[in-house]
C-alpha cells in the first residue's frame, strides 16, 4: 500500500491575527506535538515576533526546536523556512544573512525551503526576492550542515531553475519538490496546474536535466487546497495542510463558514489519505523516503543544550556589524 507524507505548515508569516494560528515558541511547539500525533510527519515553522509578525530570528527558532525535542516520544521531522519576513527579502546582504542564521546556528533542523526564484506576491502586493546569490549561499549552507532542501516553486520557471542548481552541483539528489499554488503571482491552485507541473518535471527527469530520485508535495492556499491535495493523491504525491495555507475549513449548512485549526486540517488530511486506499506515513517512514538519516535524537537535545541564546544574539548581531541593514524599510508580514 502507497504512503502519503502530510506536512503541517502551523504558522506562515502572512497568515494575520484573530485566526486560530500559533504564534510564540511555546504555542508552534504545543500545535507541532498535537499535529504529528494526529499525523503529520513533518511541521514546516516560521516564526513570529512579540508583535506578532513574521520573523527570522534564530533564538525564536532554537526555543521552538528545544521544545518540539523536548517531548522524548516525539520524531517528527524539523522543516524550517528560509523566508518569512519581508523586513529582510530584500536581497540586501544584511537580509540574506538574517534568512540564514538559523540554519547556520540552530541545532536539529532537518529540511529548509529552498524557493527557487522571485516573483511578485500579488496584485497589488510585494516581491518575494529569492536571488541565485542567495540561493547558491543557501545551498552551501544546507550541504555544511546536513539540511536537505525542500525546493518550494511556485511556477515552471522555479521547476527549470532547480534543475539548474542540481546540474551544476548546488544541490544533491534526491530532490524533494513542494507544489505552492494559488499565489497571484504563480500558477493556480487546480488539478490541472498539477498535472502539468508534474508533466514538467517528468519530462526534465527523460531529458536528464533531473535526477530520477525525486518527491513531490503539495498544496494550495485558501479555496484551492483540497483541489490541490486530491490531485496530490491521484498523481501518488504527498501533501501539506495547516493554517500557513488556509484558515477556512469548510461551510455549514446555512453557508457560514466554518474556521479551522491545524489539528483539524491535519486530521482531514489523515481521513482522505486512508479513504483513498493510501496509508499515513510516520515520522521514520517519511525520513527513509525523503533520504534523510534516522533521528537520533539524544544528539539533537545535546547539541541544543550546547547553544545559548547569548551566542544566537551575538549572531544577530554580528549580521547587522558586518552588513549594516536592508536596502530598504519594508512593511511587516503577518498583521
Amino acid at each position: 500500500m502507497a504512503k502519503t507524507i502530510i506536512t503541517a505548515a502551523l504558522t506562515g508569516a502572512i497568515t494575520p491575527t484573530g485566526f486560530d494560528v500559533p504564534e510564540t515558541p511555546q504555542q508552534i511547539a504545543d500545535t507541532a506535538y498535537e499535529c504529528w500525533k494526529a499525523g503529520a510527519a513533518v511541521v514546516h515553522l516560521h516564526m513570529r515576533d512579540d508583535n506578532g509578525y513574521g520573523v527570522m530570528d534564530p533564538v525564536k527558532f532554537y526555543e521552538t526546536i528545544k521544545l518540539i525535542r523536548a517531548h522524548k516520544d516525539c520524531d517528527v521531522i524539523i522543516n524550517c523556512t528560509s523566508s518569512g519576513d519581508s523586513r529582510v527579502s530584500d536581497d540586501s546582504p544584511y537580509g540574506n544573512a538574517m534568512r540564514q542564521l538559523h540554519h547556520k546556528n540552530v541545532p536539529g533542523i532537518e529540511m529548509g525551503t529552498f524557493d527557487a526564484g522571485t516573483f511578485n506576491w500579488g496584485i497589488p502586493g510585494g516581491i518575494f526576492s529569492n536571488s541565485p546569490n542567495f540561493l547558491i549561499t543557501l545551498s552551501k549552507i544546507y550541504q555544511e550542515k546536513g539540511i536537505k532542501p525542500e525546493f518550494e516553486v511556485f511556477d515552471m520557471g522555479m521547476i527549470r531553475a532547480v534543475s539548474v542548481y542540481w546540474k551544476k552541483g548546488f544541490v544533491q539528489a534526491p530532490l524533494h519538490f513542494q507544489l505552492c499554488l494559488g499565489v497571484v503571482g504563480g500558477l493556480a491552485a487546480s488539478p490541472q496546474d498539477v498535472q502539468d507541473m508534474l508533466q514538467y518535471i517528468h519530462n526534465l527527469q527523460l531529458t536528464g536535466d533531473l535526477p530520477k530520485e525525486i518527491t513531490v508535495s503539495g498544496f494550495g492556499i485558501g479555496k484551492g487546497h483540497l483541489p490541490v491535495l486530491a490531485a496530490m493523491l491521484a498523481n501518488d504525491g504527498h501533501v501539506r495542510v495547516g493554517m500557513e495555507d488556509n484558515v477556512v475549513f469548510g461551510y455549514d449548512k446555512n453557508g457560514e463558514k466554518i474556521m479551522a485549526n491545524n489539528k483539524m486540517l491535519v486530521e482531514r488530511a489523515v481521513n482522505i489519505v486512508k479513504a483513498y486506499g493510501n496509508e499515513v506515513a510516520s515520522s521514520a517512514e517519511a525520513r527513509e523516503m525523503l533520504g534523510l538519516k534516522p533521528l537520533d535524537h539524544e544528539a539533537v537535545c545535546k547539541a541544543l543544550d550546547e547553544v545559548t541564546v547569548d551566542q544566537l544574539n551575538a549572531a544577530k548581531q554580528g549580521a547587522r556589524d558586518e552588513f549594516g541593514s536592508t536596502y530598504f524599510e519594508a512593511k511587516a508580514m503577518g498583521k
